[in-house]
């Protein structure tokens, strides 16, 4: 039967359900299909979806998120598409969506990503599935909220994603979200991801600086090299998977946080 939902990008998106051709263009919501119970449906991911890594071997890989395989994807014939608007690019969502249903997530902060994870759940007929991780996710970062405050975690931060140029994660992100979920504050006041001069942020009082994993992949070189420029601060390496990945990942997060926690206080 056909049965109509709308993405988070206010569009109506008409599926035949449940869906058995899905092509998933977002790691983080390829995991969480998979995680949702998803096996088969799941006929084509981006080359950038590697978890679970033995599902990514034996599936179609139709590109990357920004640079897709459009003639490939046509003809696997899919009958759901799962895109999100930060990730993929308009061009390539128009030009499918003129084909296929394309259901499209929008995502800033941990309450859109549960939300997601519902939505998706309903989608693909998997709500019980979604609703246990949901659970588990609010309940894991409402003790890791409790935790900043009982350990008087008030840290500014800088979380920097790229480097020649450095790049930050500023405001109106979900990793934004994620740093004041662990009782840190982020120094960056432009919003998404904005280049930056590393002397700015010691006038900013920086206290500790991270540097993640993806999409640059920050090295121990790179410490050496950033505490010259900001000899006061804290620079650590963290798992970027952990701060931007918006699926079911978010139940590995919590204890990666936990761990995470104790390193500040």
């Amino acid at each position: 039967m056909q049965k109509t939902f709308k993405d988070q990008m206010g569009r109506e998106v008409v599926v035949n359900f449940p869906p058995k051709r899905i092509i998933s263009i977002v790691p983080s919501q390829t995991e969480l299909l998979f995680d949702l119970g998803l096996d088969q449906e799941i006929i084509g991911l981006t080359k950038f979806c590697i978890h679970p890594i033995e599902k990514f071997a034996t599936r179609t890989k139709v590109g990357g998120t920004k640079k897709l395989n459009i003639d490939l994807i046509k003809d696997l014939k899919p009958d759901l598409i799962i895109g999100n608007k930060e990730e993929n690019t308009q061009r390539d969502i128009e030009e499918l969506a003129e084909c296929f249903p394309v259901w499209m997530s929008d995502i800033f902060t941990l309450d859109d990503a549960m939300k997601t994870i519902g939505q998706i759940g309903d989608l693909v007929n998997r709500q019980p599935e979604a609703s246990y991780l949901n659970h588990l996710i609010s309940a894991g970062f409402n003790d890791l909220k409790t935790l900043a405050l009982q350990n008087k975690i008030d840290k500014k931060v800088a979380y920097l994603i790229w480097r020649k140029p450095y790049m930050a994660a500023g405001k109106n992100t979900f990793i934004n979200d994620i740093l004041l979920s662990n009782g840190m504050t982020n120094i960056i006041n432009q919003e998404r991801y904005p280049e930056i001069i590393l002397e700015e942020l010691e006038t900013l009082n920086c206290e500790l600086i991270l540097l993640s994993s993806e999409p640059y992949p920050f090295k121990e070189k790179h410490i050496e090299e950033i505490h010259k420029a900001i000899p006061n601060a804290k620079i650590m390496l963290v798992d970027g998977e952990m701060f931007s990945w918006y699926g079911s990942r978010l139940v590995k997060a919590v204890q990666y946080f936990f761990e995470f926690q104790k390193q500040l206080y």
